[in-house]
């Protein structure tokens, strides 16, 4: 094999074979013995020391009757050969290794009720190109999410945002509008014509971030436009919770809009106003930069920023 190295602009060749050969000479102590091991003639190896000591410029080891040894030249550079031997060992071993297919375990930090088709079609094309890939999808509130991230406990979240950690890296995954919604056994349910004016005075449920100082800030702002801020009898940081409840008669309460658009055709909720300008919520996807992620996860996560940022938000808003 011929390698051509460039230096400084003049045309340098090196035979690497060469060096094969000396490694081989300097382990055998003889000619004769290194031509044996190498299938070759003893000319051809005493000729391949020539070259390899006219092309360093060195002597590199000294022969005369009952003398074969090595000379200072010769034994620096047999202890730089060895080691680029074993460089080259390592590196077919890792190269045995590694292979077409991706391989890892991915947890994910979700939000509750994340209900975004972008995320699933990204999952589900990854999963058809690295099926040996495998996932864990965890449930929780949006802080507790951000905490297995910041831990390094998560490959990533996918979650609702208040305050930044200046230690992750944030990405506006999708967007999503709140409506508020009763149930069947609800006074109000299945009545149309209502205005804001009709909601007060009744009892409501919330999510634990439902404050003016907190994430859902904007459906606060709603509720208590609806007069819907002085009986609350339920809490929940899970939407299912959230949604049992209303469903189960305790209150009026908010919901994301696509989410519940099955549970609306199947009149298990009804929508009530107001019906204009629903508040807006981002649900973002966060990440660890500085967490050491395995070949799935850094596949994963390249693909879901990448789509991200290629897709415009108007495509990623779900109402």
């Amino acid at each position: 094999m011929t390698t051509n190295n460039t230096i400084k602009g003049s045309r340098r060749t090196f035979d690497w074979n060469l060096l094969h050969t000396f490694v081989v000479l300097a382990e055998a102590g003889s000619v004769t013995g290194a031509a044996e091991q190498l299938g070759r003639k003893q000319p051809s190896v005493s000729n391949a020391l020539r070259r390899l000591e006219t092309e360093i410029g060195k002597k590199l080891i000294n022969r005369s009757p009952g003398i074969y040894r090595l000379t200072d030249a010769g034994k620096l550079l047999y202890r730089e050969a060895i080691e680029v031997y074993g460089i080259v060992a390592g590196i077919k071993t890792i190269m045995r290794e590694v292979t077409d297919e991706i391989r890892g375990h991915v947890r994910v930090a979700m939000a509750s009720q994340v209900a975004c088709p972008f995320f699933d079609n990204s999952l589900q094309v990854f999963h058809e190109t690295h099926p040996k890939a495998t996932f864990a999808l965890d449930a929780m509130a949006s802080e507790a999410a951000l905490n297995e991230v910041a831990a390094r406990r998560a490959s990533f979240a996918v979650c609702l945002v208040h305050k930044r950690n200046s230690k992750l890296e944030y990405l506006n995954m999708y967007r999503e509008f709140f409506g508020l919604f009763c149930g069947p056994g609800h006074a109000l349910f299945g009545r149309s014509g209502l205005s804001k004016e009709d909601l007060q005075g009744h009892s409501s449920v919330i999510f634990l971030t439902d404050s003016l100082d907190d994430v859902l800030r904007p459906v606060t702002l709603i509720r208590t436009e609806a007069g819907l801020d002085g009986l609350v009898v339920g809490r929940s940081s899970h939407l299912e919770e959230i949604k049992r409840m209303i469903i189960a008669g305790l209150g009026i309460g908010a919901l994301p809009i696509h989410v519940v658009a099955r549970d609306v055709e199947e009149s298990l909720l009804w929508r009530l106003p107001p019906y204009e300008n629903p508040p807006q919520i981002n649900v973002h996807l966060v990440w660890n930069p500085m967490a050491r992620m395995n070949r799935a996860e850094e596949t994963f996560l390249s693909a879901l920023t990448t789509k991200i940022e290629e897709t415009s938000i108007e495509d990623r808003t779900y109402q």
